[in-house]
């Protein structure tokens, strides 16, 4: 792997395509899209079903290669790893807050958001630490022992996002991480995502509602495997640089 570059982009997508081949039909869920994300940012994808946001962030989060283009992640270029190769990275690189929670039913969520600690090799001690501490950063420490099914949907979004978070990675990726919730608790995830962003952590989030999208400071929109817009939020107006069709 290459050295990460200098610059302030910690995502670099240069002519992205993915297609899928079901029986004789090929699949196009990407056209050779380009774009950069800026180190800090908070950046929301959009687009009704079908339009690739889910294959791009399946891309961006190391969970599929590209059939054609190259992706740089903190300057590194990820499209030709192996999948042990793949898997480290992901680990030391990239936090997961999917729309399911994806936690651990029998353990707890101290466990829970231990886990990537334990792949990563940290000694036990140290690993119960942080992740107390994880925990902690989402208001959720008088909870740490208590089981995914013993908390409300809002509390467990904030143990997954916890978990995200723990290895300190480059970037957070977040699908759709209110659909599940009722709109007190969405709310409330999205004032931590907005606290997160402050705190300079990157984030992209994947979401079909431009009410939650409008939380971050730009919307990528999506249509048939292409980028169709770009807007940036100039104070309380967004603006849009880049639009087609």
């Amino acid at each position: 792997m290459t050295e990460a570059t200098t610059d302030n982009s910690i995502i670099s997508v240069e002519g992205i395509r993915k297609h899928y081949h079901m029986g004789d039909t090929v699949v196009r869920a990407l056209n050779g899209v380009s774009f950069d994300i800026g180190r800090g940012s908070y950046v929301a994808v959009m687009g009704p079903s079908g339009s690739g946001k889910t294959t791009l962030m399946d891309i961006l989060g190391c969970l599929s290669r590209p059939t054609e283009g190259i992706y740089r992640l903190n300057g590194t270029p990820v499209q030709d790893m192996d999948e042990a190769q793949l898997a480290q990275f992901r680990n030391k690189f990239i936090g997961f807050v999917f729309q399911n929670f994806n936690l651990l039913a029998r353990t707890s969520a101290l466990q829970n958001v231990e886990l990537p600690l334990l792949y990563s090799g940290m000694p036990r001690k140290e690993r119960l630490e942080t992740a107390h501490e994880a925990l902690d950063a989402v208001g959720l420490a008088d909870r740490m022992d208590h089981a995914p099914s013993e908390l409300s949907g809002g509390q467990r979004q904030r143990v997954a996002i916890a978990r995200a978070l723990v290895n300190k990675p480059s970037v957070v990726f977040a699908d759709e991480p209110t659909g599940n919730l009722d709109s007190t608790s969405g709310e409330t995830i999205l004032q931590l995502f907005d606290e997160l962003h402050a705190n300079g952590n990157t984030i992209v989030m994947v979401t079909h509602e431009r009410e939650v999208a409008e939380h971050a400071e730009r919307i990528m929109s999506f249509r048939d495997g292409d980028l169709v817009k770009d807007e940036w939020r100039q104070k309380d107006t967004w603006e849009s640089n880049y639009s087609v069709g």
